[in-house]
């Protein structure tokens, strides 16, 4: 087991480099000046010629990169062009928020996903399952942004039940764990949540049905077995693949959703995002997307592991 881990943050390390390449010339090959967000209108050539020294932009672009990555890896990811604060901050404070968001709905998609696909799985080509399909491919087609619209008209502007926009009486910064900042993270976890919900229930689903085909199963129920351990043995087969599926989607939920988050304004990394995309914050947005990029590589390690944990197939082969 510690050979296979070793193996795999092996394989990481030229990942981690490509995604650093990758995100600091995503955001060099846009068009456009990112000075233009502070400079003046009358700006002469002298102050932005200082400005683009300031923050690089007068080097080569290799020469650029190396020196981000070289601070990047010191924790040093620049200073915001809009606000003037340090990237770091700015990207912690928001990923929190997008953390506390992706596990609620984590929470919420992933119990769903895995009870609605057993039960369909189990009762293949019945009502059950018709029904439970129909929940999956629903929660799969209606775009999320468009259902968290309609939540909060029904939810906020007609019931009253729960607030509309915003992460608590007093913003993210004074977050508390009782109901009066809980209730601001239903709605935005129950949108963000049906989409993994669906993905999940489609897959659980095939997997218990492909499963519960297979001759071990009949030889397990030929033995006399319980069908409670008959369960358990089709969900030890379905783990692994369930627990990559699963894996995936709470990474896509902690990169955030810039739609989900600008309907909610919720102050998540997808609002951070948008605000660095509009104001062309350069080294806001680079510093996004590669802590975005980092949590879903090291998120995939993990699982990983955790699938060799649970198949040991998966360290023979």
């Amino acid at each position: 087991m510690f050979a296979y881990i070793a193996r795999r943050i092996v394989y990481v390390i030229p990942i981690v480099i490509c995604v650093a390449l990758v995100c600091f010339l995503l955001v060099h090959i846009t068009p456009g000046d990112p000075l233009v967000a502070v400079l003046p209108a009358d700006a002469s050539q002298e102050l932005a010629a200082q400005l683009r020294s300031a923050y690089g932009f007068d080097r080569p672009l290799p020469v650029q990169f190396g020196l981000w990555l070289w601070r990047a890896l010191h924790g040093d990811l620049g200073s915001s062009i809009a606000t003037g604060r340090p990237v770091l901050t700015e990207v912690m404070r928001a990923v929190g928020n997008t953390v506390m968001l992706a596990v609620a709905a984590a929470m919420i998609g992933f119990t769903f996903g895995l009870l609605f696909g057993l039960i369909a799985g189990y009762f293949r080509d019945t009502w059950v399952d018709k029904v439970a399909t129909s929940v999956a491919i629903a929660g799969v087609s209606l775009p999320h942004y468009w259902l968290g619209m309609v939540l909060v008209i029904i939810f906020s502007v007609q019931l009253n039940w729960l607030p509309a926009v915003g992460a608590g009486p007093g913003g993210s910064g004074a977050w508390a764990w009782d109901w009066e900042h809980l209730r601001y993270l239903v709605l935005p976890a129950i949108t963000t949540s049906v989409i993994p919900m669906g993905i999940i229930t489609r897959t659980v689903r095939a997997l218990t049905g492909d499963i519960l085909s297979q001759d071990f199963v009949e030889a397990l129920r030929a033995k006399g077995l319980r069908e409670t351990a008959v369960f358990r043995h089709v969900v030890k087969n379905a783990a692994p693949t369930a627990l990559a599926v699963m894996g995936l989607q709470l990474g896509y939920m902690l990169g955030g959703s810039i739609l989900i988050e600008t309907v909610f304004s919720w102050p998540g990394s997808g609002l951070l995002l948008n605000s660095a995309i509009f104001q062309r914050d350069l080294p806001l947005l680079q510093g996004t997307i590669l802590v975005l990029a980092l949590f879903f590589v090291l998120l995939n390690l993990l699982v990983d592991i955790a699938q060799a944990a649970i198949d040991p197939r998966i360290k023979r082969s």
